[in-house]
């Protein structure tokens, strides 16, 4: 990723998690027998799962508050200096998109931001990071061990490389947006570093 020091050690957690997805997807490569309407790319997969975290207003979330929603889950951290907010702007205007073309479909959404780097992103942190992005944007901090639980759940890397001087840091990590259903299950990767209407044009392929 752009900016980041690519050793070999995250070459090789990457194609961990590019196999995880691979692996774990039960639509097959035939012709006949690609992902449709009822049958999404990540249908099946090892990803997700249950978790508790806290909000950027300091509450209590559980994986269950978001039953019924469609869902998007996007891992980064507040203090990224490329991606990130990048990434996280391409999903905020897609939603500002269906706020005024689908208003029913967006309003079944719920996007989701998880840090890498609980440390730093503590609740008020993060309640800055997403009011700038997007008023309906969910960002989720916890302790060291409840972000790693749930990085692993979600087959999701990062890394913080050695600290500056200064005390800062950087931290690598896998560059994903996952759409989960209403059931609490994944159904596709969202082109996150792609256009909003790109990002749109996915989201209405899986969300009925």
């Amino acid at each position: 990723m752009a900016g980041y020091a690519m050793n070999e050690k995250m070459h090789r957690a990457l194609a961990l998690v590019s196999a995880v997805l691979l692996a774990s997807c039960s639509a097959p490569n035939s012709p006949d027998q690609r992902a449709t309407a009822s049958q999404a790319p990540l249908v099946g997969a090892r990803i997700g799962g249950p978790f508790a975290l806290t909000d950027q207003n300091g509450r209590s979330v559980r994986s269950t508050d978001f039953a019924g929603k469609y869902q998007i889950y996007y891992f980064g951290y507040s203090y990224c200096p490329d991606v990130c907010p990048v990434d996280v702007q391409n999903i905020a205007l897609a939603m500002r998109q269906l706020d005024k073309s689908d208003p029913a479909l967006s309003a079944r959404i719920v996007p989701i931001f998880i840090t890498v780097d609980p440390v730093r992103d503590t609740p008020a942190v993060l309640k800055q990071f997403a009011a700038a992005f997007y008023p309906r944007l969910v960002a989720l901090t916890g302790t060291p061990a409840q972000i790693d639980a749930v990085k692993r759940s979600f087959a999701v890397f990062s890394q913080a490389e050695p600290k500056r001087p200064d005390g800062g840091y950087i931290v690598d990590h896998s560059r994903l947006a996952y759409l989960f259903g209403p059931d609490g299950k994944p159904l596709a990767l969202l082109p996150q570093d792609k256009s909003p209407d790109e990002i749109v044009a996915e989201i209405k392929r899986w969300a009925s």
